[in-house]
């Protein structure tokens, strides 16, 4: 497995100012542990990623490997897709190189990138991967072609969270947060001044209606602070859906009823360490297991911001969700 070809797609500014400095060291511990066909490509966004793991795929590589936090990573997922290879035959690693390395903790990836890269070597050598499903999101009528996701998902202070996490800008704010306050840092101040830029609104405007449907039913309709979608246990950060395996072949949808402003940081603490699952009632916590399809469908005629994975998706009249595929994850277990 040494000879085999490896491609890293690194995003140059992502994560703490400690992460940025990983990308020299990468090819030259690969090399430490026997890997001399590996090549390392540093690109400046997102759209670069997609576009560089579908041409070293057309190219002939197999293994992908991600250097950046999950906007990278599903952006690398996306151009895995884009190659029109079958999915089983390419494995896609999660070097944590970004903040909400959220799979990249599930796939047992340490943070320290010496030892990340003798966990990779070893996973490549031993084939150690896990299965993964991929989500695809199609708006009905929205400006934003469809995106396919591993991860997370979401909607209203969910889908506002990348407003304020992704762009040239904050990705320097979000080096110092992360520097500061761990990966999870720039997730929890995008989150914070979502909420805030939720309250402000709501004291102009009504707050949107939304209808669930579930597999093809009407499953609810209400106003809801926050909605998360995950296909998996995403570990202690979002431990939603515990135990359940990123390939189970199901997804599932977690919903934060709009109980008013005072009860939106109860809220919030409550999901976060999920107590809010044994309390549901009392905090308007609604969860739907998803087999085929999940469609969000809010009462306003604008556009509206969805989440896949840390990056904005524009949508107009409502938005779908399906299974429609598998990946391969490389795995420390």
């Amino acid at each position: 497995m040494k000879n085999k070809r490896i491609d890293v797609i690194a995003t140059t500014i992502s994560g703490s100012i400690k992460d940025w400095g990983k990308v020299r060291y990468i090819v030259p511990l690969f090399k430490k542990h026997g890997f001399t066909n590996v090549s390392l490509y540093a690109v400046d966004n997102h759209k670069d990623v997609r576009k560089k793991a579908t041409e070293c795929l057309l190219e002939g590589s197999r293994i992908i490997i991600s250097a950046g936090g999950s906007g990278t990573f599903n952006a690398a997922l996306e151009g895995c897709c884009d190659s029109g290879i079958n999915l089983n035959e390419i494995s896609l690693g999660f070097l944590r190189k970004g903040s909400a390395d959220l799979i990249g903790k599930v796939l047992g990836m340490p943070d320290e990138i010496e030892e990340a890269i003798k966990v990779f070597a070893d996973s490549i050598n031993q084939q150690r991967k896990i299965k993964c499903d991929v989500i695809l999101a199609k708006s009905k009528s929205g400006p934003s072609k469809p995106r396919r996701f591993v991860g997370y998902g979401g909607a209203e202070i969910f889908g506002e969270i990348p407003t304020y996490t992704e762009n040239r800008f904050i990705k320097y704010y979000k080096g110092i947060l992360s520097q500061l306050f761990g990966d999870m840092g720039p997730f929890f101040v995008g989150a914070s001044l979502a909420s805030l830029s939720k309250t402000s609104k709501s004291l102009v405007k009504p707050a949107t209606s939304w209808k669930i449907f579930v597999d093809g039913n009407l499953v609810l309709e209400n106003t809801f602070q926050a909605m998360i979608i995950v296909n998996g246990d995403l570990g202690k950060n979002l431990p939603l859906a515990k135990s359940v395996p990123l390939g189970s072949g199901d997804f599932y949808l977690f919903a934060l009823q709009n109980k008013g402003l005072l009860r939106l940081p109860g809220q919030f603490k409550k999901t976060w360490d999920a107590s809010i699952v044994n309390e549901a009632v009392k905090w308007g916590f609604d969860k739907f297991r998803i087999d085929k399809s999940l469609v969000l469908e809010p009462n306003i005629v604008d556009q509206f911001k969805i989440n896949i994975d840390g990056s904005t998706m524009l949508c107009k009249d409502s938005v779908k969700f399906e299974i429609i595929d598998q990946i391969n994850l490389i795995s420390s277990k």
